[in-house]
């Protein structure tokens, strides 16, 4: 695969294509076009590594070089169970317990990728500097190029933009009993997922799993 420079690539988990959840995602995303319409060019995911431009020199096989290190290390493990939240007044999937096999997942994300990633771009930084960051946030942006990774992540697969208080009120139960039949179901998380947008504007499209058999 040829990406171009200003291609970007994450790394995901996004639940299988077979997955209950895959089907009501979409058909969620479906329903309500004038609130997803952004979560939908992101693709139904919850990130891991965030998004980012390839540095020079890097190429696809640089990226699944990465993915399988990352494989290598991390092994299959339960998904806690999710339910509807709304964190900084989005909808999302959030996990119902605290999970260390899912907080190590992402941080192993950001770290063994990050030699891959080129410099946020000035523009970028300020944008983010403006979200009245943390001074921990602040520092995983000057460092990582992302303030919300390693004790600043938690575990979101969005559902909306933000909403209003009308807008929640109405929307938060919708969610719910549109997404209880998925949820019932236990899931495993047995594989990383690389989503890739070939140029800005564009959406992100799962390209590669990579099983972990750490």
């Amino acid at each position: 695969m040829i990406l171009g420079p200003a291609a970007r690539v994450a790394l995901y988990y996004a639940p299988e294509s077979d997955d209950p959840l895959a089907a009501a995602a979409a058909e969620w995303y479906a329903a309500h076009p004038g609130f997803t319409e952004v979560a939908r060019g992101y693709g139904f995911h919850a990130t891991l590594k965030p998004p980012m431009r390839l540095r020079a020199g890097c190429v696809w096989d640089d990226v699944l070089t990465a993915a399988h290190a990352i494989a290598d290390s991390v092994p299959p493990f339960d998904l806690p169970p999710l339910a509807v939240d709304v964190p900084h007044g989005f909808l999302a999937l959030r996990e119902t317990r605290p999970s260390p096999a899912l907080q190590g997942f992402a941080d192993v994300c950001v770290a063994y990728a990050d030699h891959l990633r080129a410099p946020p771009e000035p523009d970028e930084l300020a944008r983010r500097r403006r979200a009245s960051l943390s001074l921990a946030e602040a520092a995983n942006l000057a460092r990582w190029g992302y303030p919300y990774v390693f004790a600043s992540w938690f575990f979101h697969m969005t559902l909306t933009r933000r909403l209003n208080a009308a807008e929640e009120a109405r929307l938060r139960p919708a969610a719910e009993s549109h997404f209880a039949p998925a949820l019932a179901r236990p899931r495993r998380v047995a594989a990383l997922s690389l989503f890739v947008q070939p140029a800005p504007g564009e959406v992100f499209t799962a390209i590669e799993r990579v099983a972990l058999r750490g």
